[in-house]
């Protein structure tokens, strides 16, 4: 177990990052890990965690390696609720500490922040004083096995109710930690209780958060709008993670998408025909930098070429830049003099 730091250890971390320029902070691993057959669709809880330890390392390692400056542990949905619902709520602390003691050994091995994680309980209700009680005591369970083991901040996320953003960042500040706090916004550009989307960035930067901003729900294309606002509204560090897919105005959410070529919704296991590319990602990242984000990442959906490509538009080679593309040498594509001896016209007749 690591000593738990100070609040300002933490937080001049995280300051330092910010300061040198753009923090990365890689997500996705939910639907990640699903593709690759390691977490069920559905419940969706981290039991890959405990089950197949090695695949969130790999991962954790992957997301480095394509320019990640943080690692995350993988506890989003590892509440009690839903480890209730599972039947496995006994397994709750022992799934947690995994999941931080993995994050931590990765993020040692390449001088990494590390980071906790809490995130919507789905139980929450603006008017049920009992919910309200269960969901801070979540929250208090997590945050503080987090700060036993040493983070340097904790990620509060993908929050549609404002105010249950507010009881996780008043918890985490208790436990003496940084804290990045962000929402997910549905179609309606509100929370739930109807705040303004800067408003409820801005209650939670004067309430303590040291960066707010959005994740999850929206893509770039529907992020973006809403991030120029954010950005006006506060005077703290803005984040802006979105899932990597192609909402429009139409359909401004990943859950709101439809294919008219399926007979099933997409949201959440055939969502790929809507997936962004790599370069998409790019141009997603350079026009939210120009509004002044400076906290960037991708949440459900990523993968690491897309976090390369975030990293790449800012401006950094990431060791997994030793791969980027170089269509010169492409056997239909390219114009590499090596290539002369070939068959010419190929790439004609693609």
């Amino acid at each position: 177990m690591h000593m738990t730091p100070t609040a300002e250890s933490g937080r001049d971390r995280l300051r330092a990052r910010l300061d040198a320029g753009p923090v990365i902070c890689a997500e996705g691993y939910l639907f990640e890990l699903e593709r690759r057959g390691y977490v069920q669709a559905g419940a969706f809880v981290p039991e890959v965690v405990l089950d197949h330890p090695e695949e969130v390392s790999a991962l954790h390692r992957q997301f480095v390696h394509a320019g990640s400056d943080v690692v995350e542990a993988f506890t989003y949905y590892g509440h009690r609720e839903k480890l209730r619902v599972v039947g496995k709520d006994h397994l709750l602390e022992p799934l947690n500490r995994q999941a931080l003691a993995l994050a931590r050994e990765v993020a040692d091995a390449h001088g990494s922040l590390v980071a906790g994680n809490v995130c919507n309980t789905n139980i929450y209700h603006p008017t049920d004083r009992e919910a309200q009680t269960q969901v801070r005591a979540m929250f208090a369970e997590q945050v503080a096995w987090a700060a036993e083991e040493g983070v340097d901040f904790v990620i509060g996320e993908t929050f549609w109710h404002g105010a249950e953003a507010l009881s996780a960042l008043e918890v985490i500040r208790e436990a003496g930690l940084p804290a990045v706090v962000t929402l997910a916004v549905h179609r309606a550009p509100v929370t739930r209780e109807g705040w303004s989307i800067p408003e409820a960035c801005r209650r939670l930067a004067d309430a303590g958060a040291d960066v707010v901003g959005l994740n999850c729900i929206r893509g770039p294309e529907t992020m973006l709008p809403l991030l120029a606002e954010v950005t006006e509204a506060v005077d703290v560090p803005v984040a802006a993670l979105p899932v990597p897919y192609r909402t429009h105005a139409e359909q401004p959410s990943f859950q709101s998408l439809r294919d008219p070529r399926a007979g099933r919704q997409p949201f959440p296991t055939a969502l790929d025909p809507f997936t962004c590319t790599r370069h998409e990602i790019a141009d997603f990242t350079r026009d939210a930098k120009a509004l002044g984000v400076t906290y960037f990442g991708l949440c459900c959906g990523a993968a690491p070429h897309h976090v390369r490509g975030m990293a790449e538009a800012l401006g950094r080679t990431p060791p997994a830049s030793r791969y980027s593309e170089d269509m010169s040498k492409h056997a239909f594509l390219g114009d590499d003099p090596a290539l002369a001896a070939q068959e010419s016209g190929l790439g004609e007749r693609l």
